[in-house]
């Protein structure tokens, strides 16, 4: 038997990894000698870096960077085995940076997620993934392109300052100094955002306000953000604000976009693609899934929905582990999961039950269970 196990993490518990491993570990007792594959998944934001580092046999590396009010920071990104670079903006320019009465969207920037990116590209990275969830910014990712050396300047020819502001002084864009070792990469976004940069639904009037922007402030920083749109499009003429995705981590997939050339991938598929995952599920016998807690917003989309999805297309059954079971759980047995089963075994508090040695064995037991009546049903 071919068992493919491919779990989301169990935030606050288990990692990716390790709640694949302690399903393994169950299913071994039952079935010795299955062969039982183990990938990590993840959605493209928190903990992506740390799933596909330790599922591929990666490395840990760092940078001294800016944070979101130009403080200096160590952050951390992947390295793959392939020499793929794995970036989570949130590790330079996220909101858990910043304190409560710190977030100001006006002025953060995204300058240290391009000093992130310039990093790998000095270690050899030519393909570059970048997760892009749980910004404090809202400039447009302009920080990001004068950390790798675009030119935002203002009529004088010196370059703006940081944040949304400063590109109310905007007036034209070069290339001029741009490492050329930039034009040889390959950029990945993994992005679940769909909305567009400007307008009501973009950047400024959507997400802007959990970043820390008054209602005062919103019109404006949508005005600053459809000026800089208008002057892409002279720097590249394909360029439009209203392009899905454009909005996401506060315009930095515009730039990413229109400036790096980068693919937009949903975070899920973008990860299930760079760990192989569909070419293991095509000859597997089950598919084992789940994450944390099941509800009716895993049905849409989420990643053990898309990993059930991906089964599916090659008619595998598909188990699903969870923390814990929420109403609308059971629309995800109408998305490819054939049954899920929460692991928590006897009355517990919350802080008992995420305690990682906790959760390890109430999944282990689970799976085990799980595949006892598996085993029954397939003599």
């Amino acid at each position: 038997m071919k068992i493919v196990i491919a779990i989301d993490s169990f935030k606050g518990s288990l990692t990716s990894i390790e709640a694949g491993n302690a399903a393994a570990e169950g299913i071994r007792r039952v079935f010795p000698e299955a062969d039982i594959i183990v990938r990590p998944v993840a959605d493209g934001g928190e903990g992506t870096v740390e799933a596909l580092i330790s599922g591929l046999g990666g490395q840990m590396t760092e940078a001294e960077v800016k944070d979101p009010l130009s403080r200096r920071i160590t952050a951390q990104y992947g390295i793959l085995p392939d020499n793929t670079a794995v970036i989570e903006m949130a590790s330079a320019s996220g909101l858990t940076l910043l304190s409560e009465s710190e977030r100001d969207p006006l002025i953060t920037t995204t300058y240290g997620t391009g000093e992130l990116i310039l990093d790998a590209v000095r270690h050899g990275c030519r393909r570059i993934i970048i997760g892009i969830g749980g910004s404090a910014t809202n400039d447009g990712g302009a920080g990001c392109l004068q950390a790798l050396g675009f030119g935002m300047l203002d009529k004088d020819g010196r370059q703006i300052g940081y944040g949304v502001k400063e590109l109310s002084r905007l007036a034209y864009i070069t290339d001029e100094g741009v490492m050329p070792e930039i034009r040889e990469c390959s950029f990945y976004a993994a992005c679940d955002v769909t909305n567009p940069l400007c307008g009501e639904n973009g950047c400024s009037a959507v997400f802007a306000p959990q970043k820390g922007a008054s209602p005062e402030s919103i019109e404006y920083m949508d005005a600053c953000l459809r000026h800089y749109a208008e002057l892409t499009a002279s720097y590249c003429p394909s360029a439009s604000p209203d392009t899905a995705g454009a909005g996401a981590a506060g315009g930095l997939g515009f730039a990413l976009m229109y400036y790096l050339n980068a693919g937009f991938k949903a975070g899920a598929e973008l990860i299930m693609q760079t760990t192989g995952l569909e070419e293991m599920i095509k000859e597997a016998d089950i598919v084992v899934t789940g994450e944390g807690c099941l509800d009716g917003q895993t049905a849409m989309g989420k990643t053990p929905a898309a990993i059930a999805g991906l089964a599916k297309k090659y008619g595998k059954p598909v188990i699903a582990f969870s923390g814990a079971v929420h109403d609308g759980a059971e629309l995800c047995c109408r998305h490819g999961i054939d049954a899920f089963f929460p692991v928590l075994r006897r009355i517990s508090t919350l802080e008992e039950a995420m305690e990682s040695s906790n959760a390890h064995r109430n999944l282990s037991s689970t799976a085990e269970q799980v595949f006892r009546l598996i085993r029954t049903f397939s003599v």
